[in-house]
């Protein structure tokens, strides 16, 4: 929530793609059937531990090192190696999107204006080599990700902790390390922030709050065999993590460990793999497929047409809703959309079930008339100021063009990109197109290659004045979704900028601040759904959908739990026959 450094800013950009390919953020309310959040296919039975879990992937688990890996709640696959001070709680729907206490007593003690925050260690834990895990082994371990070598983590911490902004890691301090970070003793540990936040115990649950001890520490070769603290130890990390092979820790104690249950002996992670291959070895669930799952490949809408006429397979399908939102962004220094007239128009024109087709159907996207997804988590306020019910209302968009002085109606250009993604893509980008002409607006779609689009959405220099977006949260709160977003102090001039809009009204930047000190996350989220509702009605943006996670499972797949925090199956619960 502290203004971000633009070298973290970067780093930021690239979590949003990690964290959809991982599907580490979090999901939305149940289908009806699938309230539990288990498959009804993979649920009979109890769940017995043995066996060997396949995980099938495109994208391969590579900076297999705590201080590089950017995850939620721990990540999926990493959080079954690393422990950090917090973790998600690994149970179905709103459940899952609480903080709960991992290597740590508690999810952490504030002082009165949670500027420091205190942590004590469990009692009993050990790495895999039986050696006792420190505080200062964490210490050292969030040090460590400050140095340019392992750089690839979140951002937070850098500039949250007191003197964290200029500081350089353990390998360049001449062993000083940083003094915001407290250890008294063996047992506890005091972070000292820069300003009030209330939501340290979520950054806590990063992966790089797991404990790394110094004299095993091998730099950037770390990622190899990095030293477990939780129930599964690296084995094998061949080609960068292409093929990732994890065993039991015996030294792992379930008495200090809750959340994981770690049920297969063994765990084989094969990606680089053809999402269709993905989708078609699970689907057949042959041999060793059958107790396979995936941690980063949906089902696509020719997939899931196939699948609603096969009872066996789509009782196999697991539903989680990822919190996020796809959108229309304005940039008003731009003309026409600096007229909010022109802004307010748009947004009465679109025709938000044509959208949701183009996105793959209702089965893959849910209509979006906040910023916020509509989780309680999140803050979700329900509102829709300029309805336009599920296909538009031209007439009023005219009407409104008319008022901003163009009853002729006016032609303006929409920037995409050409990546099949589904979200900011050429399908939704003409669905846009057919319902503003609907209402007199003549759209130009200008496309481009899916990094150059990136570049000119995110530079304040060049940013078009409308193109579609998305955006997904850290952690399951408000704070991620609206500050980088709408605070006027994160607009970056000189690099990666993601207020669009370039808003920068000092009653929401206060009100971000003020947001930030509570530490009673009921109320804080109430605080943000009320922000979100408050800067909707100035439309510099149009919430077109929140994505929604089809993901198929093996056959002998047990214990399928998907949380509202992660929206997708949790490794760590998996059962195999």
């Amino acid at each position: 929530m502290l203004r971000q450094s633009q070298t973290s800013r970067r780093v930021a950009a690239v979590a949003v793609s990690l964290v959809l390919a991982g599907g580490a953020a979090a999901c939305g309310p149940k289908d009806a059937a699938d309230q539990s959040g288990a498959t009804s296919g993979s649920a009979g039975g109890a769940p017995r531990k043995g066996g060997t879990l396949t995980v099938l992937n495109s994208e391969p688990q590579s900076d297999f090192d705590p201080a590089r890996l950017y995850t939620s709640g721990g990540g999926n696959v990493p959080s079954l190696v690393f422990r950090t001070l917090t973790t998600r709680n690994r149970e179905d729907g709103a459940a899952g999107t609480k903080v709960v206490p991992d290597l740590a007593t508690d999810t952490g003690r504030p002082n009165a204006d949670a500027t420091e925050w205190t942590y004590t260690l469990k009692d009993g834990l050990t790495y895999e080599d039986g050696t006792p895990i420190t505080t200062a082994d964490i210490k050292y371990g969030i040090e460590r990700s400050f140095a340019a070598e392992l750089s690839g983590g979140a951002p937070y911490l850098r500039d949250w902790l007191v003197g964290g902004e200029g500081y350089e890691g353990p390998y360049k301090d001449g062993g000083k390390g940083l003094d915001s970070i407290l250890v008294p003793d063996a047992k506890t540990i005091t972070f000292k922030l820069r300003k009030p936040e209330g939501e340290f115990p979520f950054v806590a649950t990063q992966t790089q709050f797991a404990p790394v001890p110094k004299a095993k520490d091998t730099g950037v070769k770390y990622e190899e065999h990095p030293v477990s603290s939780g129930p599964y130890k690296v084995v094998k990390n061949e080609n960068d993590g292409e093929h990732l092979t994890l065993e039991r820790n015996e030294k792992w104690d379930p008495k200090t460990d809750e959340e994981r249950k770690a049920y297969p002996d063994r765990i084989d992670v094969r990606s680089g793999l053809d999402a269709a291959v993905i989708n078609q070895r699970l689907s057949t669930s042959s041999g060793a497929d059958a107790a396979a799952i995936t941690t980063d490949t949906n089902l696509g809408p020719a997939e899931l047409a196939q699948i609603g006429s096969n009872k066996e397979l789509e009782g196999r399908v697991g539903t989680g809703h990822f919190g996020y939102v796809n959108y229309l962004a304005f940039n008003p220094k731009v003309a026409p959309f600096d007229n909010p007239k022109v802004r307010q128009a748009i947004s009465y024109a679109i025709n938000r079930t044509s959208v949701i087709n183009a996105a793959g159907g209702s089965a893959l996207a849910e209509p979006a008339t906040t910023f916020l997804p509509e989780q309680k988590a999140f803050g979700h306020t329900p509102y829709d100021h300029f309805p336009a019910g599920k296909a538009g209302d031209p007439a009023k968009a005219k009407e409104l063009l008319k008022e901003a002085g163009f009853p002729d109606g006016l032609s303006i250009t929409l920037t995409h990109s050409t990546a099949q993604n589904r979200q900011t893509s050429p399908e939704v980008a003409t669905a846009v197109q057919q319902a503003l002409a609907a209402a007199g607006i003549t759209v130009k779609l200008e496309g481009l290659e899916n990094n150059a689009f990136n570049e000119k959405r995110w530079d304040v220099k060049n940013t078009p004045g409308f193109f579609l977006s998305r955006w997904g949260a850290d952690w399951p709160s408000g704070g991620p979704f609206l500050a980088p977003i709408f605070d006027g102090r994160q607009i970056v001039t000189n690099g990666t900028n993601y207020n669009h809009a370039q808003l920068n009204d000092p009653a929401v930047n206060a009100e971000i601040d003020e947001i930030a000190k509570l530490t009673d996350l009921a109320e804080a989220g109430k605080r943000w759904g009320a922000l979100d509702k408050k800067i909707g009605e100035q439309a510099l943006d149009v919430p077109l959908f929140h994505p929604v996670y089809k993901r198929l499972v093996g056959k002998d797949v047990k214990n399928v739990v998907i949380s509202d925090w992660t929206g997708v199956l949790d490794i760590s619960q998996v059962s195999v026959k």
